[in-house]
């Protein structure tokens, strides 16, 4: 049995299984985790194992709100295309690297933090992410994974990141993925602690870069911010939406009235 089958493909009870989650999420009822730990530290950093084990390793001790997990997070930020497991997984719409949006996912996951100390460190993991979010990739879910708390934290990150993320659109850079979206989807956090604030920096984006798609993430906003700037947001929508956009749009002006 190699080190990893022992790891991260064998439950807590002994049994195998071929699904890492099965272990990673069994771990939030299994105190035991805790003996596993070495181990897939030791897994994550060593360099003669595969890239994507040692990947699978951080993103088991992050999800498990290890001071390992974290700190590696925070190091593979800082140089990301020199991260060991960079582009080991790939996003089948864009074809760019996925690892940072899976280790994202395993950072929003505080639970075990809160028990074991740690979450200052995840905080500064899950900032150490945010910044990235010019650069890299985060699928789609960028601006729900975070608890208000953390968002509150990031909040000069987040409207630092947009900022240059604007600047990089209006000057004609290049991104191999869908980066105005990716940007909407962090002004839909912000609009859920500071619903101006949130509007301010979606127009920001919508005014470099607007295809239907960021258009349609766009309707998030309204539907989290609220008040008189949110409806002059819903206006806007409304005048340069597509059917799906002005039906979202409606949608949310609904749920507000009631």
């Amino acid at each position: 049995m190699t080190r990893f089958t022992a790891l991260l493909c064998t439950g807590f009870g002994g049994e195998p299984t071929t699904d890492v989650d099965d272990v990673i999420f069994g771990a939030f009822d299994e105190p035991g985790h805790r003996d596993r730990v070495p181990g897939l530290v030791e897994l994550m950093n060593d360099p003669a194992e595969p890239e994507l084990e040692r990947f699978l390793a951080c993103v088991a001790l992050a999800t498990w709100g290890e001071a390992a997990g974290y700190e590696a997070v925070i190091r593979a930020a800082e140089n990301p295309r020199n991260t060991p497991w960079y582009d080991i997984s790939l996003d089948r719409k864009f074809s760019v690297d996925s690892t940072f949006a899976q280790l994202a996912n395993a950072v929003a996951d505080g639970d075990l933090a809160q028990e074991k100390g740690t979450g200052p460190l995840r905080v500064e993991a899950a900032r150490a992410l945010v910044r990235l979010a010019d650069r890299q990739y985060f699928e789609d879910g960028l601006g729900e994974l975070f608890d208000n708390a953390t968002l509150r934290a990031l909040l000069d990150d987040i409207q630092e990141v947009v900022d240059r993320g604007v600047r990089s659109l209006a000057a004609g850079e290049k991104r191999r993925f869908d980066l105005p979206t990716q940007l909407v989807d962090l002004t839909g956090a912000v609009s859920v602690l500071d619903g101006p604030l949130g509007v301010d920096m979606a127009l920001s984006v919508l005014d470099v870069s607007s295809s239907p798609r960021t258009l349609n993430h766009a309707v998030a906003v309204v539907a989290r911010a609220g008040g008189p700037q949110a409806r002059r947001f819903a206006e806007y929508l409304l005048a340069v939406g597509d059917e799906k956009v002005c039906a979202g749009v409606r949608e949310a002006l609904g749920r507000h009235r009631r």
